[in-house]
């Protein structure tokens, strides 16, 4: 898979389809799953998780893009601000946002591409916060590839071959380099995922060759 033309819908067909997921998800769990730690989001529960991307796509609906957004400190005072609201406040904003968020994100000629990823992963970590299996797949699973494959070229992130078990077509990440022959990973597309978002993966689960687990990284 290689993503030579910028598909500026991607992003909302994202959000489209993990809001179709998600948001009933949500709305079926009680209030105490709320206040779950988020493993993947050192010092957050499965709350402020929510209500931090609830407030990064509200802020993208309503033009609120200022210097700084989307900073740790912003996202510490969105959270904040939202202290007093119910669970089912939240919820309804995340709706709310990733529902009307994709025509705007589009307009922005992929500046804002990397923000649907980032709300696709979070959705990731709350599933996995709950235990509910293949936390980072899903329907939204083949747009979000296609996003990471584009953002790793624009980052000229390193080359990496990945060859996944429950895709077809392999991926072809990062950067092309002269001087340096693509890694190789062979292993499902959620792991793929854990390891280019930084989250905890399994051990043995997977083969990575050329490159070590913390150079794939690519939204540290």
């Amino acid at each position: 898979m290689t993503t030579d033309v910028h598909d500026p819908e991607l992003p909302g067909r994202l959000l489209t389809a993990e809001r179709d997921v998600l948001i009933p998800l949500l709305r079926s769990r009680p209030d105490a799953d709320f206040a779950l730690p988020a493993a993947a989001c050192p010092g957050w529960s499965v709350r402020d998780v929510l209500a931090h991307c609830s407030a990064a796509l509200t802020r993208v609906v309503e033009g609120r893009l200022e210097e700084g957004v989307f900073s740790p400190e912003s996202n510490d005072r969105d959270i904040a601000e939202r202290a007093e609201w119910t669970n089912a406040q939240v919820v309804d904003e995340l709706e709310r946002g990733m529902t009307e968020a994709g025509p705007l994100i589009a307009e922005a000629g992929g500046k804002l591409d990397g923000l649907a990823l980032g709300e696709w992963v979070h959705a990731g970590d709350v599933r996995d916060a709950f235990g509910e299996p293949g936390a980072y797949g899903g329907p939204g699973l083949p747009y979000a590839l296609a996003l990471l494959v584009r953002r790793t070229q624009e980052r000229e992130h390193l080359p990496l071959h990945a060859d996944l078990d429950d895709v077809d077509e392999p991926l072809r990440l990062g950067a092309i380099v002269p001087q340096r022959p693509p890694a190789r990973y062979i292993g499902d597309s959620a792991t793929l995922v854990r390891l280019y978002a930084g989250r905890p993966v399994k051990a043995g689960g997977y083969e990575l060759a050329g490159a070590r687990e913390e150079e794939l990284n690519v939204f540290g």
